[in-house]
């Protein structure tokens, strides 16, 4: 049995911890960017470390991804635990709540900046691992989905990414971290591509024909030259990341997700 208090505070910790400090793998890159505004990027994240202030105004929806091995006991359902701990952080600290209640009709701000977004994903053992992504709504927008004929190659693959990168990039504050992910069906192969984006900049597929994939989209991304904020200075992107699942002999779905430069992220894990 895990206790549900145990999980809250470490969550809360996390959370608050993605929103005022900025990712360490960010800031190795950053602090070797001198192009346009460069100083004004770095002494916001220092501020907002000593301030406790948000690293931006967007401070975004919340998305979990749940691994919990099958002999896990909890006291209530993970959903419940998560969306209190989000609604506690930002009633207390300074974040802005982006959540309304309906999507099409009154769009009335829920107040909590719940729910979250949870996806749970049942794995073999006791432990329990939860990943998120603080996702600005910049990014969330240039999330895309294309339903490619399953005869596609890998370079009408890479042309689709490619494309959209250069079209719609420099909308969702540069440099990026791209997720792919590649199969299942359309909805699995989106989720794939947000699971892709709480992947380290360092990591790698497994799968050394995926792996090279990788990184030849993120060498040919940052061809694009759209740089810093897209004011074409320095690197584009940061990091490609594709997870794959197998398919339907019909079916193709590639979708693409991105993350803005912050790349608001964390991990918590529990041992039974």
């Amino acid at each position: 049995m895990i206790n549900k208090h145990v999980i809250s505070e470490k969550i809360k910790k996390a959370i608050i911890d993605a929103n005022i400090k900025i990712n360490p793998e960010v800031e190795e890159i950053i602090e070797r960017y001198e192009g346009p505004f460069s100083d004004i990027i770095k002494e916001n994240y220092r501020v907002s470390k000593e301030e406790k202030l948000p690293l931006c105004q967007d401070t975004g929806i919340v998305e979990f991804f749940v691994f919990i091995g099958h002999e896990v006991k909890l006291e209530e359902p993970i959903e419940e635990t998560l969306n209190r701990a989000v609604g506690e952080v930002y009633s207390e600290y300074p974040f802005r709540y982006s959540i309304v209640t309906d999507p099409l009709f009154e769009r009335i701000n829920t107040g909590t900046n719940t729910p979250a977004i949870v996806h749970i994903f049942q794995v073999k053992g006791k432990s329990l691992e939860i990943r998120f992504l603080v996702k600005g709504g910049g990014s969330e927008n240039l999330t895309v989905l294309r339903m490619m004929t399953p005869t596609s190659d890998v370079e009408k693959v890479k042309e689709f990414v490619i494309e959209h990168i250069k079209e719609h990039g420099a909308k969702a504050c540069p440099p990026l971290h791209v997720g792919i992910g590649i199969g299942g069906t359309a909805d699995k192969a989106l989720l794939l591509s947000k699971l892709a984006l709480t992947k380290s900049f360092k990591e790698r597929n497994k799968d050394p024909k995926y792996a090279g994939l990788e990184k030849e989209l993120e060498k040919e991304l940052n061809f694009l030259g759209i740089g810093f904020q897209g004011l074409g200075k320095g690197i584009t992107v940061y990091s490609v990341h594709i997870e794959h699942f197998p398919t339907h002999i019909a079916t193709l779905p590639v979708a693409v997700s991105v993350d803005c430069y912050l790349c608001r992220r964390g991990k918590v894990t529990f041992e039974d």
